[in-house]
């Protein structure tokens, strides 16, 4: 899947580009997280959308971060995660990818809600 915005390029990594992710993180807690979200993803082929990294980029290419689902659940509700890069963040680029993608989302069968969680200090 490719979602375009005017300043980004969204899409969900393929199997292999979700492995070279996980080899380049030094964070044991994203190493896990990473790696359960391939797991998933393989392990829920025919809905790879739903449990995919999604990378964003600006539109030169450059990766400034990521987003995924949890799954689609029963209730026709999913979850989204995000994360922009530091040097990234400050300059609405995950308010542009998350309006992006919850679009798309809203718009596919079955859904009828998207959630997220944040911190209260971010």
């Amino acid at each position: 899947m490719i979602i375009e915005t005017k300043r980004l390029t969204i899409h969900t990594m393929s199997e292999s580009e979700m492995r070279c992710l996980i080899e380049k993180q030094t964070d044991k807690e994203l190493i896990k997280a990473y790696s359960e979200m391939l797991q998933e993803s393989l392990d829920h082929r025919d809905a790879w959308d739903w449990y995919a990294t999604w990378a964003i980029e600006q539109k030169d290419g450059t990766h400034i971060g990521d987003l995924c689902f949890k799954g689609l659940n029963e209730d026709g509700s999913v979850e989204i995660g995000y994360g922009i890069t530091e040097e990234n963040q400050g300059k609405g680029y995950a308010t542009e990818a998350v309006e992006a993608v919850i679009t798309w989302a809203l718009n596919q069968s079955g859904v009828c809600q998207v959630e997220a969680e944040t911190e209260r200090d971010k």
